[in-house]
């Protein structure tokens, strides 16, 4: 599959591609290079975090809705104060 390198180096992931892998936005992709090819993985950090922190202590769900909601916020202020 062929894609197009855009300004900044920015590459689109297309949709048959990001379905099939079960990649959504703000995920972390990990890119390397093995000589003259590039090898792009997708990471769920939410998975390996979970996966650390197994254990009545660490509520991983929980640090994630906290993070998402703040992410909110954030996005909020900034569009109420876009014209700054």
């Amino acid at each position: 599959m062929k894609v197009r390198m855009g300004k900044r180096g920015v590459i689109v992931v297309p949709k048959a591609v990001r379905e099939r892998l079960g990649l959504k936005e703000g995920m972390v992709l990990e890119l390397e290079v093995k000589g003259d090819e590039l090898v792009l993985r997708a990471r769920d950090l939410w998975a390996e975090l979970r996966a650390r922190g197994e254990g009545p202590k660490f509520d991983v769900d929980m640090f994630e809705r906290e993070l998402d909601e703040n992410e909110e916020k954030w996005l909020e202020r900034r569009t109420e104060n876009a014209w700054l």
